[in-house]
């Protein structure tokens, strides 16, 4: 996929509730958190559409969308983080990898060279 082509792909992040957006705040910082952050910035700057949702921020997001809440309905809030692409869960109960989410975008082959 080329750089074009992968605005087409859109990546939503429905997080678990998290006293900040972005989860990152507070006196025991999340190394995972930081990373998918950095992850998710980095997908951003190749053109691919990212949005990311905390229900303590984003209540509508999470309310509005038939596939989180049949996913948090079903499953409890234990399914979250929940990763949607396009629309599809790809993703549930983990945040995934720079690598996995560059794979999920099209990108992996940018994402090898850029870690080389």
């Amino acid at each position: 996929m080329t750089g074009k082509d992968n605005k087409t792909v859109k990546l939503e992040v429905f997080d678990p509730p998290m006293c900040c957006s972005s989860g990152v705040c507070g006196p025991n910082v999340d190394t995972k958190l930081v990373q998918f952050g950095a992850a998710l910035d980095w997908l951003r700057s190749h053109g691919v559409q990212v949005e990311r949702y905390n229900p303590s921020h984003h209540y509508e997001a999470f309310t509005g969308n038939a596939i989180v809440v049949k996913a948090v309905n079903g499953q409890g809030p234990s399914c979250l983080p929940l990763i949607l692409r396009n629309g599809a869960v790809v993703s549930h109960t983990s945040y995934l990898s720079r690598e996995e989410l560059a794979t999920l975008a099209g990108l992996s082959g940018v994402a090898a060279a850029v870690l080389q």
